[in-house]
C-alpha cells in the first residue's frame, strides 16, 4: 500500500520566477507603486468627481487598462449605488486614452452622449451612472501659475534683450 505525500508548494516557475499568490501581488504592486500625486498631467490624466460626497476627488489614470467601477477590485472604485460593480474600462491607446462602457446598468456619458466607446479629451465630462467626473490632462491650478511665469520671464528677457540693443548701439 503506497501512501502518497502531498505535493511541496511551488516557490519558484520551471525557469526559476518566483511564485506569488494574487495577494501576494496586490501587496508588491501597493509597496512598490509610486505615491499618487493628484495632479494632471498628459502622462498620469486623472478623473476629478464633480458635485457630490466625493466632489474634487482625483482617481490617477495610469497607462494601460484600467477597470472603474463599485466592486473594491477595480482599479478606480466608485462608492456610488448608480455605479455598476464592474462599469468601464479606461485605456490607453497610442498615447490616447478612451473610455469603455462594459455593459452596465446605466450607462456611461462623455459631454452628455451616451457612448459604448469615447476617446477622451482634456475636460470632457464623464458620468458614470449618476456619478460625474471631469477629465484632465493638464492641472489648472499649475496651469494658471505657469502661463503667468511664462509671460514674466518672456517680459524679463524681452527687457534684457533691448537693454542690451541699447548698450551695443551706444558702443558704436
Amino acid at each position: 500500500m503506497s501512501q502518497h505525500k502531498p505535493m511541496p508548494r511551488r516557490t519558484a516557475g520551471p525557469q526559476g520566477t518566483r511564485l506569488f499568490s494574487p495577494e501576494e501581488l496586490r501587496l508588491q504592486a501597493d509597496r512598490l507603486a509610486p505615491a499618487p500625486s493628484g495632479r494632471a498631467s498628459v502622462h498620469e490624466p486623472v478623473l476629478e468627481a464633480v458635485g457630490g460626497e466625493h466632489d474634487r476627488q482625483r482617481h490617477t489614470v495610469r497607462p494601460g487598462r484600467q477597470t472603474v467601477g463599485r466592486r473594491g477590485d477595480n482599479d478606480i472604485v466608485i462608492s456610488d449605488p448608480s455605479v455598476s460593480a464592474s462599469h468601464a474600462w479606461i485605456m490607453n491607446q497610442q498615447g490616447h486614452y478612451v473610455i469603455m462602457n462594459t455593459l452596465s446598468t446605466n450607462g456611461t456619458f462623455v459631454n452628455g452622449q451616451r457612448i459604448h466607446e469615447s476617446v477622451l479629451r482634456h475636460g470632457d465630462r464623464i458620468r458614470l451612472g449618476q456619478a460625474e467626473f471631469v477629465f484632465l490632462t493638464r492641472d489648472p491650478r499649475s496651469t494658471r501659475f505657469g502661463r503667468s511665469k511664462q509671460l514674466a520671464v518672456g517680459l524679463l528677457v524681452l527687457a534684457a534683450l533691448t537693454a542690451l540693443a541699447g548698450l551695443v548701439w551706444r558702443l558704436r
